[in-house]
């Protein structure tokens, strides 16, 4: 009967769509730890080596992770106005009149901050290093 099959199909329609809305979800968390956790730190550390730009940095970091985390500029820019509100970065138009690109570099104190998040994260990056190899072989090996 028609009215079943499409009620059926309907409810498998259903079952699909929350299926892809959990994995969806499952990756934004994962993109959290990055997002959240990781990418103050990183940014930080892509500006002690000089100045430069939010797109720069996303490019920097899909480099050095060989294209695994490409952070989007729509992430950089905020956290770039935040360190600035903090006083760990300070950002300057390459052209003051037509304010096209603005480069940040580190502060004295955000140099400190760095130094001292870098000693802070160092332990928790390893455990995080040893759950991530534990999962692995538990579900892969």
């Amino acid at each position: 009967d028609l009215k079943t099959e499409e009620k059926r199909l309907y409810e498998e329609y259903k079952a699909k769509l929350a299926e892809i809305k959990k994995v969806q979800k499952e990756k934004e968390a994962v993109g959290q730890v990055f997002t959240k956790g990781l990418l103050p730190i990183y940014v930080l550390h892509i500006l002690k080596s000089g100045p430069t730009n939010g797109n720069e940095i996303s490019t920097k970091i899909s480099e050095r992770t060989n294209g695994l985390w490409t952070p989007s500029t729509g992430g950089i820019y905020p956290l770039l106005k935040k360190l600035e509100k903090e006083g760990l970065v300070i950002g300057q138009w390459n052209d003051p009149k037509k304010k096209f690109q603005k480069f940040y570099s580190l502060t004295p104190l955000g140099e400190k901050e760095f130094d001292n998040r870098k000693s802070l994260l160092k332990h928790k990056i390893e455990e995080s290093l040893m759950v991530f190899q534990i999962v692995y072989k538990d579900l892969y090996l």
